[in-house]
């Protein structure tokens, strides 16, 4: 009987390990904030969050006129981060995005000015429209939060995240980015048209807006100090080796499937851990379950992993490998 007590109490406070009720309140402020302009893409702007707290960058890909950017622009208010936003255009240099020395007459030395990447929440449009070396700039700002230039390095200030857009329909004039470009992104985040329903609500709410710009109706629900705390609470969630053991397992079936021609890498193994960990905590546990490792795949596999020519001509999809995937490891119980 004693003992019976011991373990419900070693229960109780395994439980109370990492105080996260904070941080599930402040996430579904977040979506509640946001909810007021941005109707029917709840799944987005979990997808937003989730790739916040897991340190991550967001690839975006949709037709244009679906709220993609007035997101990115309503969740940097919300959180009171700095944002910019830059175009992307095939007459776009890496001196563009990241900023150059300019000869100062006065002191007779060269001064750097820092481009727009220097921000918390950096909007990319059309990130397929820029050749690759304007691309390739963003390989150190992502993966390091710096960048180095004549020499010298410049660190960012914290939060760093990039979110991206592009248009999968128009090819045209567009420089498709490279797998290393790619995986450089935690999600590939899809974002489809709204419902009958939901379109409906966002004519209504357009129409009582009567030009009303829709930042105005979003206030700040975050600053950076709690952010940076909510992202340590969440690298402290706890993960079993049979989960990790499950993800590898995942991860490694998409190198060997017979219709994919390439899989996933390690780093998609770390952003699958990472992003459980954050739908975990999200949800107030401070513990990996399965099911937080099944709901980051889709986003963190489907821009990393390649079907084969076959396959694609068939119709057949990335999701739909991934569940089969799914369906051949055992759950861990």
């Amino acid at each position: 009987m004693e003992e019976e007590k011991n373990i419900e109490q070693d229960a109780v406070s395994f439980d109370n390990r990492i105080p996260l009720e904070d941080l599930k309140n402040a996430v579904e402020a977040i979506k509640a904030e946001l909810r007021k302009v941005i109707i029917g893409q709840d799944q987005f702007v979990e997808l937003l969050i989730v790739a916040l707290l897991a340190d991550g960058h967001v690839l975006i890909e949709g037709v244009p006129g679906i709220a993609k950017t007035v997101t990115a622009k309503l969740f940097a208010k919300v959180l009171q981060t700095d944002f910019s936003r830059i175009q992307f255009t095939p007459d776009l240099m890496p001196s563009d995005v990241l900023g150059t020395s300019i000869l100062n007459m006065k002191s007779s030395e060269f001064e750097f000015k820092k481009g727009p990447i220097f921000s918390n929440i950096v909007l990319i449009d059309e990130i397929n429209r820029a050749p690759a070396k304007t691309q390739a700039a963003l390989f150190e700002t992502m993966e390091e939060r710096q960048a180095t230039i004549d020499g010298h390095t410049y660190n960012f200030a914290a939060p760093f995240m990039v979110l991206a857009t592009q248009n999968p329909i128009e090819q045209e004039g567009t420089y498709a980015l490279p797998e290393a470009q790619l995986d450089r992104f935690i999600f590939k985040i899809k974002v489809g048209y709204p419902s009958l329903e939901d379109e409906i609500k966002i004519i209504a709410s357009h129409h009582e807006r009567k030009g009303e710009k829709p930042q105005t109706r979003i206030d700040a629900i975050l600053d950076t100090t709690a952010l940076e705390d909510y992202k340590q609470k969440t690298q402290a969630v706890l993960v079993e080796e049979k989960i990790i053991s499950y993800i590898a397992q995942l991860v490694s079936k998409t190198r060997n499937h017979p219709h994919l021609y390439l899989g996933g890498s390690p780093r998609a193994s770390i952003a699958i851990l990472n992003t459980a960990k954050a739908f975990a905590a999200i949800n107030g546990r401070d513990f990996v379950i399965p099911e937080d490792v099944k709901k980051a795949l889709n986003p963190v596999l489907n821009h990393r992993i390649i079907l084969t020519p076959e396959r694609e001509m068939e119709g057949m999809t990335t999701e739909n490998v991934i569940e089969m995937i799914v369906q051949s490891v055992e759950v861990p119980r």
